[in-house]
């Protein structure tokens, strides 16, 4: 099983991943984990930090001439900023009590939609600086980092990953819209929200510009899907084993999402259970489903069709106009602490997303298969498909498939 590790803070020297139970043999290159770093700073709407931040990697164990050795794999990502916060995030005792301006001042207006407050009364902190530093969703580039990884390694296994936005505040993507395959990753990545309807895109881009007149922030919905699992990932056995109880943790830890649903979610709720249900058909090849409403889950593991989960990013809580706080120093009313923030970030939080239930995939291939090497693994699950007896074996789940059950 997989385990991962993230460290650091937003503004300190850098960030460190780490994961361990990853078998040997997977292809591993900084090149493509650092693609995914780029592809994590993509969005319109984004902030200055994107422009300058050059999350430098660095791959510092678990790897050797481009395959993962089985043994811990570690990732440095360094913080460009880091040499203008030398003195505010030293580890090592520094005397601040002359810096009462800039980036030395006592952070004791709470920003509400944060961490600060609560984390303050949490770990008796005077000042909101300690909670924020990590809270941050800087942190969010290692867990990109170890998505790329698990991606890697579900590859070698024929599980491929793609992400998209279905809404920006109140734009969203018609219902009944195509779904992207894997095969569309270079053209959303070009778009500027990462959504795969045109016409929609537009008018995102125009919601984000209204957004940044009015000095104000948005949220939004993307949509992680994942092709070739095989069906029994997970377990109805037990609440903890169950995938997509797991996604949706997974997901939720996620700086900033609300909400997460697994096929149509909510919108099943609204439906009679005639028609919220995806009904078994035979064909020649297995079988089938006439619909993909459950999301490619069904009692708390893969059905072996197309994984279908969502994840909601409520508004971004560092608004330029700034909301009303207390001053916790003085206890008078104030407005929060305004550093730079994003307009809206939501195309990034698809591919933070991604990566999350990319790493949850891959944890849940070594639970059901195991295996210390690539190979083994692929072996073993190659012999779990061919002892389904032919009567229960589900039908493969094609790209061109799921596109023609939406249109249907």
């Amino acid at each position: 099983m997989l385990r991962v590790l993230t460290a650091g803070e937003s503004h300190g020297p850098e960030l460190i991943a780490v994961m361990e139970g990853l078998p040997s043999g997977v292809p591993i290159s900084a090149e493509g984990i650092q693609a995914d770093l780029q592809r994590r700073k993509l969005g319109y709407g984004r902030g200055s930090r994107m422009k300058f931040e050059q999350d430098e990697l660095t791959i510092s164990g678990g790897v050797r001439h481009g395959l993962s050795l089985g043994s811990p794999v570690a990732l440095r990502i360094g913080n460009t900023e880091w040499p203008k916060w030398t003195e505010v995030m030293n580890p090592a005792p520094v005397d601040l009590t002359d810096k009462s301006r800039g980036r030395g001042a006592a952070l004791t207006r709470p920003r509400p939609g944060h961490a600060d407050l609560v984390g303050m009364q949490k770990y008796d902190f005077d000042e909101a600086r300690p909670i924020l530093e990590r809270a941050s969703a800087r942190e969010t580039a290692a867990r990109v980092a170890l998505g790329a990884v698990a991606r890697a390694f579900l590859s070698e296994l024929g599980i491929r990953l793609v992400s998209h936005t279905l809404s920006i505040g109140p734009v969203q993507v018609p219902d009944g819209s195509a779904l992207p395959t894997p095969d569309d990753v270079d053209a959303l990545d070009a778009d500027p929200l990462r959504c795969f309807d045109a016409a929609t895109s537009a008018l995102m881009v125009a919601e984000v510009d209204a957004a940044r007149k009015d000095g104000d922030t948005l949220g939004g919905i993307v949509e992680v899907l994942a092709y070739g699992l095989p069906p029994g990932l997970g377990s109805h056995v037990h609440w903890d084993r169950r995938l997509d109880g797991r996604l949706a943790q997974a997901l939720m830890s996620i700086q900033a999402i609300k909400g997460v649903e697994v096929g149509d979610g909510f919108e099943t709720t609204r439906r009679r259970g005639s028609a919220a249900h995806d009904e078994l058909f035979e064909a020649e090849d297995g079988i089938t489903r006439g619909s993909d409403r459950a999301g490619g889950t069904e009692g708390g593991m893969s059905t072996g069709t197309v994984l279908r989960v969502r994840a909601g990013m409520k508004p971004i809580a560092t608004v330029p106009h700034a909301l009303r706080t207390i001053d916790v120093a003085t206890g008078e009313q104030a407005t929060a602490h305004h550093q730079r923030s994003d307009v809206c970030a939501v195309p990034a939080a698809g591919v933070v997303a991604e990566a999350m239930v990319a790493i949850e995939l891959a944890n849940s291939v070594l639970e059901k298969f195991g295996g210390d090497s690539v190979g083994e693994t692929r072996r073993n699950l190659n012999s779990y498909l061919e002892a389904i007896p032919e009567a229960l074996r589900t039908a493969p789940a094609s790209e061109a498939a799921l596109i023609a059950q939406e249109e249907a």
